[in-house]
């Protein structure tokens, strides 16, 4: 199936192109937090031009941006393969992660204003909907965006710049921790406690849910 671009960009010239390789990168993202294309596994730019019936212009800034995140590691004259990730990686990532958010809650409690603190709390009801719906992608977008509501709400720059150098080494197995049902019935369960911790402003509270809320993921992906 092609790759189409949102209504009322074709045609504009220079806003065009961008506007496809974002496309372009949100569907091979898909790809690859699925499994579909595996760690590991080269890039066959050919197959995936025809596949989402672009040109590899737009296909290899796509690229370029999942570098960005951590899902790709492109190669100097040899192309891009899949990230991989170990389970000793994880292992090691994990527990830092942990660290660093639950220090952000902490510091979000004492830093962020109430209307920061309730725009996170709407976006943990919206993913009850998603999780309701069986929605996984929108459930998985929206959980990304409460985490990063959270460590900007730190106004803590270093912790924000160490988390972003980290992230992308799990940015797959976070997608893959909730595939048991059980396993995201509970993690919905998690976001809501950490949500009502945070307008309660109990620093201490948050920090342990936070950090307990990232260490379930390891286990889950480990298991």
């Amino acid at each position: 199936m092609s790759v189409e671009m949102p209504s009322g960009f074709a045609g504009k010239g220079v806003i065009a192109r961008p506007v496809l390789a974002v496309e372009v990168a949100k569907a091979l993202r898909e790809l690859i937090l699925e499994g579909e294309l595996a760690g590991g596994e080269k890039i066959r730019e050919k197959e995936l031009t025809e596949r989402f019936g672009v040109s590899r212009t737009p296909l290899r800034e796509a690229m370029k941006m999942l570098s960005a995140e951590g899902l790709i590691e492109l190669i100097p004259n040899r192309g891009a393969i899949i990230s991989q990730t170990s389970e000793a990686d994880l292992a090691d990532a994990f527990p830092v992660l942990a660290a660093l958010e639950a220090l952000a809650g902490e510091q979000a409690v004492a830093r962020a204003p109430d209307d920061e603190l309730a725009a996170i709390a709407q976006l943990t009801n919206d993913l009850r909907t998603a999780f309701a719906a069986g929605d996984r992608h929108g459930y998985f977008a929206i959980n990304q965006s409460i985490h990063d509501a959270i460590i900007a709400a730190s106004r803590n720059p270093t912790l924000r710049k160490t988390h972003a150098s980290l992230a992308g080494k799990v940015h797959r197995a976070r997608y893959q921790a909730n595939q048991a049902i059980g396993r995201w019935e509970q993690a919905v369960a998690e976001h809501v406690q950490i949500s009502q911790a945070l307008r309660d402003r109990d620093g201490e509270r948050v920090s342990v849910l936070l950090r307990d809320h990232l260490m379930a993921k390891l286990d889950s992906v480990l298991a």
